[in-house]
C-alpha cells in the first residue's frame, strides 16, 4: 500500500467534475514534464536521466526501453513513482516476487553485461483505473557503490528501495546495505569478505530529507519535487542531510511524523576511497491517508480538537492583553493548562480510552484545576506559590522552544536522562530568574503563553510547524522510544507569517499590560481577609444596612418557600370563610 493510501478527497463532487479535474491535472503534468505516455501505446522510449510521465493500468503493461547505453555505464537504477496507488516495476512482462517491486516509490537495478547497450523494464498498475506515474533511469559507473547490493532482508537480490512505515507519532525508513561497484563482466565483491577498507564496510550512508510545500497535496507538486531528490547532485543541492550512518549502524532511521505534510526521503551511499556516490530510490509520505472520507490528510484535525483549542485561544487572547488585571481569570487559565496537561498524560499512559474521551476528561480536569487554583488564592492569598505555577508554565514553553530548534536533534539528547534533566533545568530557570519581580513574570507568562494558544488554534485549521513546539514534547512523554526520532520540521511561508503573528500578539500583550499596571499595586489584596473583615464589620455596625440582612440559611429557606408557592394549586373561587350563624 502506498504512503498516501487511496484516492484524492473530492467527496461530493459530481463524477463529470472529477473527470474534468483529473484531465486538467494530467494536462498540466504533461506540459511540465514532457509528453504524457498512455499505457495503451505499449512501448516507452526513455533516455538516461530524463523523466517521463506515464498513465498505467492493470491490463496493459508498459515496456520501458533505453537504447544506446554508453560503455562506461555499469548499472542503471530504473524507478517509478505514484502519489497514492501502487505501481509494479519488473524485469519481465509477467512479474514475480524475485524480479519485481511493488509500491508507490519503487525501482530496480540493472547490472549491465559486457557489450550490452539496451535495457528493458515493465511497468503496470494494480488498479483497473488509470494511475498517473513518473519514471526515470539513473546511470552509474564502475567505481560508484551499488545501492542495496548486499540485501539480506527483502525479496530482491539487489534492492535499491527505501521501505517506509509510519504512524501518527513517528516514521521509520529501512533500506538494504550497499556494496562496492565493479566493472562490466566482473562480479561485485562478496558482502562477507571482511571488514577492512577493501570491503563494503568502508561505505557511509547519508540520509536526506526534503519537505514539499505546506498545505499542498497535489500530484503535480509531488512529481515535480521528486525530481529534486532522485540523483546525487540534486539531492545534495535540495535536501537536508539529517544523519550519517556507517556500516556498523542499523540500516534504518526514525523521524517524527507530520500528518498532512509531504516529505521525501532519500539516501546517498558514499565510498570514501574513490570519493564516489550513488542514490537509492526516493520515498515519500504524508503520514496520513489521502483516501479515507474522515481523518484524512485534507482534514487531519478532529472537530472536538478544533472546538477545544478555539475556546482555549479565545480565553488565551483575553489573558494576553488583560490577564494581570483580571487576576483570578489568569489563575484559572494557568491552572486549567497545568492540570489539563497533567491529566491528559496520565489518562493516555494508564488507560486505553479513545481520543475523544481523553479530550473530554482533560477539559473537565483542566476546569477543576483552574477552580482549585483560584480557590487556593481566595483562601490563602499566597502569591509566591501561585507564581511558581505561572512561571513553570512559561518555563515549559520556553524549554520546548529550545528543543524545537536543531539543538534538540543532537545525539546527546537521545538519552532520556540527559534530555529530561536539561529540559527541567531550563523550565525551572524561568521562575527562579524572576523570583524578585513576580508581576513582570506574570505579565510575560500571560502575553507569551496566551498568544501561543492562538497558534495552536490556527494549527487546527491550517498546517503550521509551530504546533510541534509542544506536540513533540507530548510525544516524548507518551511514547517511550520517541527519543530515537529526529524532529526536524519545515519552516516555510505560513510558518513565518504565524510566527510574526505570535510575536506581535505576545509583544503587544506584554506592552499593554506593563503600561496599564504602571503605578498600580503588584497584586490584588487577599480576598479571604477582605471577606472576613467585611463580615465582621456587618455584624458589629448596626447602622450598616447589610447588618439587618437575615442569615444565609434563613434567606435560602425563604427562597425555597417562594418557589414552592409558585407551584401550589390555587383554591376554587367563591366563599372562603365560614358562614356566621
Amino acid at each position: 500500500m502506498g504512503p498516501g493510501g487511496g484516492g484524492a478527497a473530492v467527496w461530493g463532487w459530481p463524477c463529470g467534475a472529477m473527470r474534468l479535474a483529473r484531465v486538467l491535472l494530467l494536462w498540466a503534468l504533461a506540459c511540465r514534464g514532457g509528453a504524457l505516455f498512455v499505457s495503451g501505446a505499449g512501448l516507452l522510449e526513455m533516455s538516461l536521466g530524463k523523466f517521463r510521465n506515464v498513465l498505467l493500468n492493470e491490463t496493459n503493461p508498459v515496456e520501458a526501453v533505453i537504447r544506446n547505453i554508453a560503455s562506461n555505464v555499469t548499472l542503471i537504477i530504473f524507478q517509478a513513482h505514484a502519489q497514492q496507488k501502487d505501481v509494479t516495476v519488473s524485469f519481465d512482462k509477467f512479474p514475480s516476487t524475485n524480479n519485481s517491486a511493488t509500491g508507490a516509490d519503487r525501482g530496480l537495478i540493472s547490472i549491465l553485461h559486457p557489450q550490452q547497450s539496451i535495457c528493458t523494464w515493465y511497468l503496470q498498475s494494480l488498479e483497473a483505473n488509470q494511475v498517473f506515474s513518473t519514471a526515470v533511469s539513473i546511470p552509474y559507473t564502475a567505481r560508484d557503490p551499488i545501492p542495496g547490493g548486499c540485501n539480506l532482508e527483502f525479496s530482491l537480490e539487489v534492492d535499491p528501495n527505501i521501505y517506509l512505515e509510519y504512524n501518527l507519532v513517528d516514521t521509520r525508513i529501512k533500506f538494504a546495505p550497499a556494496n562496492l561497484g565493479s566493472t562490466r563482466g566482473e562480479s561485485p565483491p562478496s558482502c562477507d569478505s571482511g571488514t577492512g577498507q577493501n570491503s563494503r564496510w568502508r561505505l557511509h550512508y547519508d540520509i536526506y530529507q526534503y519537505f514539499l510545500p505546506e498545505n499542498d497535496l497535489s500530484e503535480i507538486t509531488l512529481m515535480s519535487h521528486l525530481r529534486k531528490m532522485s540523483d546525487v547532485k540534486s539531492i545534495k543541492a535540495n535536501g537536508v542531510k539529517m544523519i550519517t550512518l556507517t556500516t556498523n549502524d542499523k540500516t534504518d532511521a526514525y523521524f517524527s511524523s507530520l500528518p498532512g505534510q509531504g516529505v521525501i526521503y532519500n539516501i546517498i551511499v558514499w565510498d570514501p576511497l574513490w570519493n564516489t556516490s550513488a542514490a537509492y530510490v526516493p520515498a515519500h509520505t504524508y503520514a496520513c491517508s489521502l483516501a479515507t472520507p474522515v481523518d484524512n490528510c485534507f482534514s487531519p484535525t478532529k472537530l472536538p480538537t478544533k472546538i477545544f483549542f478555539t475556546i482555549l485561544a479565545v480565553l488565551g487572547l483575553f489573558i494576553c492583553f488583560f490577564g494581570h488585571r483580571f487576576w483570578k481569570t489568569d489563575l484559572f487559565y494557568m491552572g486549567f493548562i497545568f492540570m489539563g496537561l497533567f491529566f491528559f498524560v496520565l489518562i493516555t499512559r494508564v488507560t486505553n480510552l479513545g481520543y475523544d474521551a481523553c479530550l473530554i476528561l482533560t477539559a473537565v480536569a483542566g476546569i477543576v484545576g483552574g477552580l482549585l487554583l483560584v480557590a487556593y488564592w481566595w483562601r490563602f492569598g499566597f502569591v509566591p506559590l501561585c507564581m511558581v505555577l505561572v512561571g513553570l508554565m512559561l518555563g515549559l514553553l520556553f524549554s520546548s522552544v529550545i528543543f524545537f530548534t536543531p539543538l534538540g536533534d543532537y545525539r546527546v539528547f537521545r538519552d532520556d536522562a540527559v534530555f529530561w534533566v536539561t529540559f527541567s533545568c531550563i523550565a525551572l530557570m524561568i521562575p527562579v530568574v524572576f523570583v524578585g519581580c513576580p508581576r513582570i513574570l506574570n505579565i510575560l507568562a500571560c502575553g507569551i503563553v496566551g498568544s501561543y494558544s492562538v497558534v495552536l488554534a490556527i494549527a487546527c485549521y491550517l498546517y503550521t510547524s509551530l504546533a510541534y513546539i509542544t506536540l513533540d514534547l507530548l510525544r516524548r512523554i507518551l511514547k517511550n522510544d520517541f527519543s530515537r526520532a529526529y524532529t526536524n520540521v519545515p519552516f516555510q511561508t505560513n510558518d513565518f507569517i504565524i510566527l510574526a503573528v505570535w510575536a506581535m500578539l505576545a509583544l503587544g500583550g506584554v506592552t499593554v499590560q506593563l503600561r496599564r499596571e504602571r503605578g498600580e499595586v503588584p497584586f490584588p489584596p487577599h480576598p479571604y481577609r477582605i471577606w472576613k473583615r467585611e463580615r465582621e464589620r456587618r455584624s458589629t455596625n448596626i447602622l450598616d444596612p447589610s447588618h439587618h440582612v437575615p442569615p444565609l440559611r434563613e434567606r435560602i429557606h425563604n427562597k425555597l418557600l417562594q418557589i414552592r408557592e409558585l407551584f401550589r394549586k390555587e383554591q376554587a373561587a367563591g366563599e372562603r370563610t365560614p358562614l356566621l350563624l
